[in-house]
């Protein structure tokens, strides 16, 4: 059986859909709850590595575009180099090296924007998540406590 986060969630609000009410109260078998709240902090832990995994990857390819950026500027300088010894194919060659650096650093730009925007969306849904699936938790506390 897969067990996620949602599932175990979702078993639980079946288990309160289910159950007993009286005098618009939920009667809920308190082993059965205690379960569901264990499987919910055992698997929390796996959606926090998830969410550090994220962030080691956000900055992996932020890293990984600073090097190709790194690596075409100085593939672009080596190209400039070599063609200034001719003058006007050397003027010529300034003015490209010139829009290949601008566009380099464009790309840079573009892969390290593109990169954080990646990684912040995947852990923002992440947190959404999180979040969803702690006031879940919270508002089944808070039933249980009011029929104490």
């Amino acid at each position: 059986m897969d067990l996620n986060i949602f599932n175990v969630l979702d078993e639980l609000e079946d288990m309160i859909d289910n159950s007993k009410r009286v005098l618009g109260k939920v009667l809920i078998n308190e082993e059965a709850l205690l379960e569901y709240i264990d499987k919910i902090r055992t698997l929390l832990p796996e959606e926090i590595h998830q969410a550090k995994w994220l962030s080691k990857e956000r900055e992996r390819l932020l890293q990984d575009a600073h090097q190709e950026s790194e690596r075409i500027l100085a593939e672009t300088q080596e190209e400039v180099k070599r063609m200034s010894d001719e003058s006007e194919v050397a003027r010529l060659a300034q003015e490209s090296a010139e829009e290949i650096i601008a566009q380099a650093k464009r790309l840079s730009m573009e892969i390290k924007s593109g990169a954080a925007d990646y990684a912040d969306d995947i852990l923002n849904r992440l947190e959404n998540n999180i979040s969803q699936s702690l006031t879940v938790i919270s508002q089944a506390r808070d039933e249980l406590n009011q029929m104490k």
